[in-house]
């Protein structure tokens, strides 16, 4: 069965490319590695491994690339008010960040690229784009101002970017019309700040260079299936296209695939406003798949408001659900249990293969709770137990939860 989701960029539903003979080339945006990993960072995470394990239980092979930004202004002034080195800083982040992904059932990428490492790889990037006669210095800074390209090609960046951009602290919008697509692709700066030497002076260069990069290195571009939260839409996924269209000529991927975030206090949880619920803490209370059942509960494109209330409320459907699969797949199963089991397990199957449909998945679960702690009737046989647990077996192999 094949894999739809929407294409945020095209506004359609599109179903996830796969080139015969070659895995599916997922590209995900990794975090920023400054701070602690919060809930948001944990549901946008959550639906790229649903991705993944459905491609996977499909029986396609995927190859999951996921980076680690490991140098930018908020890892050098969070590192300097703790007095500490900024390597010393991202490699503890780092550490903590995978901790709590592991925790949560998340499958590990293929391969988690750190930007340090692919500093030279970027500043060739910046160098091919300096050729396009794109690329002018403005003070300590070269910013790279795109063509105009034909609507479609790209993310919108006039009246409509407001639909799909998130402005925080310290990263508003651009104040001039004429440069609202325009990024950096070198800015000059010296230790103890992040630093490595280049034509144009020792510096670092433009994050939206980190991404193309890597994506080049080990998946090939375009990728298949590429995305992150709402708000990398506009600049990031925004650069990283017009990189692509500019130097190869086509798009950075070919499905984009964007989460809608957890809100704390009605707004965005994000490390920048210190709004944030830590993974760490919430996982030390919730078990795993009672998160994973509140994350998920609603439309991915539908912003979720974090409640404490509603995640023990989470908690409790979750537990009931699991000891109604104990009990009604094991000694207590009645006879048509198997295939129920197995009826169920297609209808998830299918809710997941239209665009990551969790929330409708999560609801047939609770439905089919219900129903089957009233069932009656004569026990199941050895054979049928073994079909249904087979069909929750598969389950639980798409949602990550776990129900046996």
């Amino acid at each position: 069965m094949e894999l739809s989701v929407p294409d945020t960029l095209t506004g359609r539903h599109r179903v996830v490319p796969h080139r015969r003979g070659r895995p599916v080339a997922l590209y995900v945006c990794g975090p920023t590695v400054y701070d602690r990993a919060h809930v948001g960072h944990a549901r946008t995470y959550l639906y790229f491994d649903l991705a993944r394990r459905f491609l996977e239980a499909e029986g396609r092979t995927v190859r999951h690339v996921m980076n680690m930004t490991d140098f930018e202004d908020k890892i050098d002034a969070r590192a300097a008010q703790l007095g500490v080195g900024w390597r010393t800083l991202a490699r503890r982040e780092e550490r903590g960040f995978l901790r709590d992904m592991a925790r949560l059932g998340m499958r590990r990428p293929h391969v988690i690229p750190r930007a340090s490492d692919f500093v030279p790889a970027m500043i060739r990037v910046a160098r091919q784009l300096q050729r396009t006669g794109r690329v002018s210095r403005e003070g300590d800074d070269w910013i790279y101002s795109p063509p105009a390209r034909r609507p479609g090609a790209n993310f919108p960046t006039d009246r409509q970017l407001a639909a799909h951009a998130v402005t925080e602290p310290g990263h508003p919008f651009p104040s001039r019309p004429d440069r609202t697509g325009s990024f950096m692709v070198w800015r000059r700066q010296d230790p103890p700040k992040a630093s490595w030497p280049s034509p144009w002076g020792r510096g670092i260069p433009g994050w939206h260079l980190e991404c193309y990069s890597m994506a080049t290195r080990y998946l090939g571009l375009p990728v298949d299936l590429h995305g992150g939260g709402l708000d990398l839409i506009f600049p990031h996924h925004y650069a990283e296209n017009e990189i692509a269209l500019a130097l190869d000529g086509a798009r950075f991927s070919r499905t984009f695939l964007h989460i809608a975030f957890v809100l704390a206090g009605g707004s965005k949880m994000s490390k920048s406003t210190g709004n944030l619920v830590p993974l760490a803490s919430v996982l030390e209370t919730t078990e795993p798949s009672a998160l994973r059942w509140y994350l998920l509960g609603e439309p991915l494109d539908r912003r979720l408001p974090w409640e404490p209330g509603a995640c023990e409320r989470a908690l409790d459907e979750y537990r009931q659900v699991r000891a109604s699969v104990r009990e009604r797949v094991g000694r207590g199963g009645r006879a048509g249990e198997g295939a129920r089991s197995r009826r169920l397990a297609e209808h998830i199957r299918r809710d997941l293969a239209d665009g990551l449909a969790s929330d409708r998945a999560l609801v047939r679960l609770h439905e089919w709770a219900d129903e089957a702690d009233g069932r009656r009737g004569t026990p199941m046989g050895a054979p049928e137990r073994r079909a249904a647990v087979a069909a929750f077996r598969s389950i639980e192999a798409r949602t990550g939860l776990t129900l046996l």
